[in-house]
């Protein structure tokens, strides 16, 4: 609906014969779209569905299964708990996520806010913090809390304006370059593994070929489900194995089963002591989404028309959905930790789609992989997996931060936050690299005078000084060890 509320996208929007090409279309769709925070939207009165819509949803599907597989894992062998365990949690996890956030927030409540995915990062430190006496649910009721305290004070916004060009594009460069590099080396590990080495070599160089001539036609929004079928059949006839192993089910739907002493988690309910050992490891999760969100948003910006100002991301209100669901499902009993979810907006902005329509259908193809169990296996197959997150995440990413970067003073800015994130990670090299961009140190230094004295040095500082604390507290810091645990 419009702000006007009088009229909706169904009375403006027009048929995509009355184009001349498909990205008319699809670029006039985005400008005449308008969402409310916290209204009612219906598809086809507020937002349409579209073919594009159902490849942002099968590359979010695939990487939620992944994620949270990879989070609960983790915590399954901290706490000994048995694979089963794991499957069960993930189909849980799926549910929460596909019928109570992706389609009620984000389809519905608020468009402008991204889906609620998975917070990869910190799935390395899931041991430190089960090493500190951590517990799974303090942890998810303590990110809830501090992220809700972040959004409601606007703090997301904020650091994304005082965040330049430079620093995004340095950003987007690391991430994406670093991305690409880790799952081309995993699809050659797998490939290796099974004494197989040569079809790593075709899947990778037949995704290459496949992904430069969609995007020679301008047709890159089809390279995940293209690429991604093309590396399971090629890996398949060339002899890798696969086998559909998950059956259909539904989970335990009980807190009290998940939090039980002698059932789920075996964990028992949380105490005050459990609270105050998750609390840096929750500080450092929400002081991750800042430079994850900036990337999200960054994207959309990039791939969208100028005048599409009502679609787009609302990084605080997306924060509210992030904190909200982690709070929700972790008192549920699952063993999700959330962030703004990237697998799915990026192949969005890609396909020039809004957040609802793609987010509707992810909410159902999230349910339905839960209960019929068979797709997971194929979403968790590593020729499927790996090319997904190749084509459809990390080389976007590279792309856009190359786009970019056009004035050699920001440059600059983008050399040196690469530099610091390969120094110690993406959260410190973001927060250091905003701080001498602002202070004028680096980058344009005409745009570090303009700033108040607050946006110039507080807020900077502030923010390094809570992502350099956290890190140094639980042992992220190169030569420093962990002050805790």
């Amino acid at each position: 609906m419009s702000d006007t509320g009088k009229t909706f996208y169904r009375d403006v929007r027009k048929k995509p014969h009355e184009f001349e090409n498909r990205e008319d279309f699809l670029n006039h769709d985005l400008t005449v779209m308008s969402f409310r925070r916290w209204g009612i939207h219906l598809p086809s009165r507020d937002y349409s569905i579209e073919i594009e819509d159902w490849v942002p949803a099968l590359a979010a599907t695939i990487g939620k299964v992944v994620m949270v597989t990879a989070m609960v894992s983790a915590f399954a062998v901290q706490f000994g708990l048995s694979p089963e365990f794991v499957a069960e949690n993930v189909r849980y996890e799926l549910l929460i996520a596909g019928a109570l956030f992706v389609i009620l927030f984000s389809a519905i409540l608020n468009p402008n806010a991204n889906l609620a995915g998975t917070h990869g990062p910190m799935i390395p430190l899931i041991p430190l913090i089960a090493a500190a006496g951590g517990h799974p649910l303090a942890l998810g009721l303590m990110v809830c809390a501090f992220g809700l305290i972040l959004a409601l004070t606007k703090g997301g916004s904020k650091l994304m304006t005082l965040t330049g060009v430079g620093v995004r594009g340095g950003l987007l460069i690391y991430l994406g370059a670093v991305g690409l590099i880790g799952q081309i080396n995993k699809t050659e590990a797998w490939a290796a593994s099974t004494d197989q080495g040569y079809i790593s070599f075709v899947v990778i160089g037949l995704t290459v070929m496949v992904y430069a001539y969609l995007a020679k036609i301008n047709k890159r929004w089809l390279a995940i489900p293209l690429c991604s079928a093309l590396a399971g059949i090629v890996a398949y006839v060339m002899g890798a194995e696969f086998a559909f192993t998950t059956k259909p089910g539904l989970p335990n739907f009980s807190p009290f089963y998940w939090w039980g002493e002698n059932t789920g988690w075996q964990l028992g309910w949380p105490t005050l002591e459990h609270f105050i050992a998750v609390t840096p490891f929750a500080l450092l999760a929400v002081a991750m989404w800042s430079p994850d969100y900036l990337g999200h948003r960054v994207f959309q910006e990039l791939n969208y028309p100028k005048e599409a100002k009502g679609v787009l991301m609302d990084v605080d209100d997306t924060m509210v959905g992030a904190s909200v669901r982690q709070g929700v499902g972790s008192l549920l009993g699952g063993g999700n930790l959330a962030s703004s979810w990237g697998t799915y907006m990026i192949p969005a902005a890609i396909a020039k789609r809004p957040i609802p329509g793609g987010a509707l259908l992810t909410g159902l193809m999230c349910i339905a992989a839960a209960v019929i169990g068979y797709p997971m296996d194929l979403a968790m197959w590593e020729p499927v997996l790996r090319v997904a997150l190749i084509v459809g995440v990390f080389l976007p990413l590279l792309e856009a931060g190359m786009q970019m970067i056009h004035k050699h003073k920001d440059s600059l800015s983008a050399g040196i936050c690469i530099f610091a994130c390969a120094f110690v990670n993406p959260v410190f090299g973001w927060a250091i690299t905003m701080l001498l961009d602002n202070l004028g140190l680096i980058g344009d230094h005409e745009r570090a005078n303009e700033l108040s004295s607050k946006d110039k040095y507080l807020i900077p500082g502030i923010a390094f000084i809570i992502c350099a604390g956290s890190l140094a507290v639980v042992g992220q810091l190169p030569g420093i060890p962990a002050l805790i645990g």
